[in-house]
Parts: structure tokens; sequence; C-alpha cells
């Protein structure tokens, strides 16, 4: 792991910091990389059930480092055929959404964090997770339009399965800055706390529940409902019910009866 991602597994649950506060967390080369490597190895580390993202210092993150993008610009300019530079760009630019892919494919709940500032990429970073949490003055933005470019990390893409269409069309097309209790109202976020200290503990303890959950069940439901966001009805139904005929007789299930019974907690392996 590089030292711009720094990764505590305390128990259960795998904290994630995106550790470069000198730069408000913006996102670079070797980090952007680093976050799809992390949640690439949290997703078969069978000691972790549960994921938080946050930020190291006074912000979350303040979007792609615009050294990245002049790189990305400069590398494409030394390509003479304009066909290969085009798809030059279409390669960073898929390369780049796969690292927010990996947050989707991990098997374990992503839990973010948020203070300060979250625009641009941090947003699009948000919008892979699980469930979202903030203070109330964070600075929301999607911000693409004022660079001159159309978002293209997955906030279009994920937003309007979280928040109104009309909001999200809003919000992208004028580039304004909303805040954490907007962003709450809205349904961006699971959550709205008045500091850092009640968001932390709040969240530390909704990943604990989760944590103690059966990990098969928990991944399931994951995967089901992100099935049934780009799927219609019937065929989610489908794939929940082929899901269970393939998952539902383990030991988990028997664990989670005999626990009922017995009147205590439910100890489920790894």
């Amino acid at each position: 792991m590089n030292e711009k991602l720094q990764v505590v597994i305390e128990g259960s649950i795998a904290k994630v910091l995106i550790n470069r506060p000198e730069k408000a967390n913006a996102l670079d080369r070797e980090l952007w990389n680093g976050i799809g490597e992390c949640f690439r190895g949290l997703d078969v580390n069978s000691q972790v059930r549960v994921c938080v993202l946050s930020g190291v210092g006074k912000h979350f993150c303040s979007g792609i480092d615009l050294q990245l993008l002049q790189e990305i610009g400069l590398q494409s300019e030394e390509i003479d055929c304009e066909g290969r530079k085009r798809d030059f760009l279409r390669r960073e630019i898929l390369l780049l959404q796969a690292a927010f892919n990996e947050i989707e494919r991990c098997r374990k709940p992503v839990i973010a964090a948020v203070q300060g500032t979250c625009i641009g990429g941090g947003l699009d970073l948000i919008s892979a997770c699980d469930l979202r949490y903030s203070t109330k003055n964070v600075s929301f933005q999607i911000k693409e339009i004022d660079l001159g470019i159309v978002a293209d990390m997955g906030s279009l893409q994920r937003l309007p399965a979280l928040m109104p269409q009309g909001a999200v069309r809003e919000l992208a097309l004028t580039g304004r800055v909303f805040h954490g209790e907007e962003a709450y109202s809205l349904g961006l976020l699971n959550g709205c706390f008045k500091d850092r200290e009640s968001l932390m503990i709040s969240i530390q303890g909704i990943a604990q529940s989760i944590s103690e959950k059966s990990p098969l069940v928990v991944s399931g439901i994951k995967e089901n409902l992100l099935y049934a966001r780009d799927h219609t009805v019937s065929e989610s139904l489908s794939h929940v019910a082929a899901w269970n005929a393939a998952m539902l007789l383990s030991n988990d299930l028997e664990e989670a009866m005999t626990a009922m019974l017995q009147n205590r907690p439910p100890r489920f392996q790894d």
C-alpha cells in the first residue's frame, strides 16, 4: 500500500484513509491506482467484514489533482495519429473509472465518512460507496462543468439512483456547492452530524453492527442491490432466486437459527 492511502484493520473493520492532507486529499495517479488496489485486497481479506473510507486532515477529497489532468493531456499530445490519441484518452478514462468500480465490486460494505470538502472526483468516489455520512458543514460539488468536462467517474451514473433526477441535473448543470443537510435531505447521505467526533462515533457503531452479521448474507445483499439498480424487477428477482439457491444452505443459516433458539448472539465464521 502506498503512503497516500493508509489502511488500519481493527478487528473486522478496515479503516481506509486518504492521506494527502497537504493537497486537500486531491487524487493523483498514485493515489487513484492505490484505491483500486486497496479494495481489491480488502475484497479477498477474510478478516475484514466492513470498510470505512475517510480522509486525513480537514478535507475528505478535493477531487482530481489538476497535475494528473495535465499529465494525461501532455501524453496525448505526443501521439500523432488522431484515432490513436482518442483511443489513448478513452483507455485512460476507463482506467481511472476502474479504480472506483473496485469499491462496488468489493464484497464488503464500504462506508464513507466525509468532512470538509468533497468535490468532483471526491463525490464520484463516495457515490460508489454503500453508505455515506458527513458533518453538516461539508461542501459538496459536482465541479466538472466548471472545468469544461462532462463528469465521467460515476456521479452522473450513480447519483440518479440515490437522489431525485431533477436534483442531480441541477447540481451537475450549475456546479453549485451544496452542504451536508441538503445532501441528507436529497438522499445522498444516510446521516448528517454536527461534528467529526459524533460522525465517527456513529459510523463505528454502524460498522460494528454490520460486522456482526453473516458475511455471506452481507455480500449477497450488496450484490443483489447493485444488480437491481441496473436491471428490471423481473431480472432482479430471477437473480436473487439463483443467488439463494446457491448460497442459502450455508453454515451461517444454521448458526443464525441455532443462536436464535439458544437466545444468544450468532458467531459467524470469516
